[in-house]
């Protein structure tokens, strides 16, 4: 691990952004350019000390975990990750599977939308970025150890996953996810990523295997969903799903229609915010 060069590359990445480029409000006088260690650490997850360390060349090697998020913080190119991980000597991620690397351009567009919910996905249903308002509608799933934060495992293996849809609702979203997930895999059928995940549901949850034997097939696409949220009560919201096909990634927007009652809550949530909620789901 070359620590120095590690460290320089650090500073160099927060200093050529500003807080509007990564959706932060500027706050107080500034007394230099650029995002300050603490933002850096806020948006990768991880604790200031362990960042401050790493740009003053005396932090321990991050995870393979850590440094993606680091990239994402840092809004990085996939060349410019591909060497973030070649400094703190890691092989970089295969770029002809589903990325976990979500591109500047897409974060940029995710940044940008503070009053609407919006997350960035692997086609395989891996939850890579949200923005607040995803949060606040759904979970916190980015807090989330890397091996929860996968919608469809969560939606078949944890029983909370499904409180905010209505039950009415539940059977179409399980079907919808079992349909896209079967596109996907038969797609790439040399990925391992969506094979191991549809093999793990067909084992663990009877319902999974159900659907699965249905052979329904569908990517996912526009749809309106609703929400029961605990504290603003029903949304009927639009969904719309924009595709990066080359990075099998996938931005979703949850918006409300002006002038309706659905519009008027999610304003609501927008200044209720995040809260300790004790339900709630991705």
């Amino acid at each position: 691990m070359d620590r120095a060069e590690l460290a320089d590359f650090l500073r160099r990445g927060r200093a050529r952004l500003t807080p509007s480029d990564v959706g932060l409000t500027p706050g107080a006088r500034r007394r230099t350019a650029g995002l300050r260690r603490e933002e850096v650490a806020q948006l990768a997850g991880m604790s200031v000390d362990y960042y401050t360390r790493l740009e003053q060349s005396r932090g321990p090697r991050p995870s393979r975990q850590m440094l993606a998020a680091l990239a994402r913080a840092l809004r990085l190119t996939a060349d410019e990750r591909d060497h973030l991980f070649h400094l703190a000597d890691e092989e970089p991620p295969r770029r002809e599977t589903a990325s976990t690397h979500v591109p500047p351009g897409l974060m940029l567009i995710l940044d940008r939308l503070h009053d609407t919910p919006a997350q960035m996905v692997t086609d395989c249903g891996e939850v890579l970025a949200q923005n607040t308002m995803a949060r606040a509608l759904t979970l916190d799933v980015m807090s989330r150890p890397p091996g929860e934060r996968n919608l469809l495992r969560l939606y078949f293996l944890d029983p909370k996953a499904r409180i905010l849809f209505p039950e009415e609702d539940r059977h179409e979203h399980a079907r919808a996810h079992v349909a896209n997930l079967r596109a996907v895999a038969a797609a790439r059928p040399d990925d391992p990523e969506p094979a191991a995940l549809v093999a793990e549901l067909r084992s663990s949850s009877e319902e999974f295997a159900r659907l699965w034997e249905k052979h329904e097939v569908s990517l996912r696409h526009r749809a309106t969903k609703r929400f029961q949220h605990p504290l603003v009560g029903l949304l009927d919201l639009d969904c719309e799903v924009m595709l990066s096909h080359e990075h099998h990634q996938l931005l979703v927007i949850h918006t409300a229609r002006p002038g309706t009652e659905s519009h008027e809550r999610l304003q609501l949530l927008r200044v209720v915010g995040l809260q300790d909620m004790s339900v709630g789901q991705p």
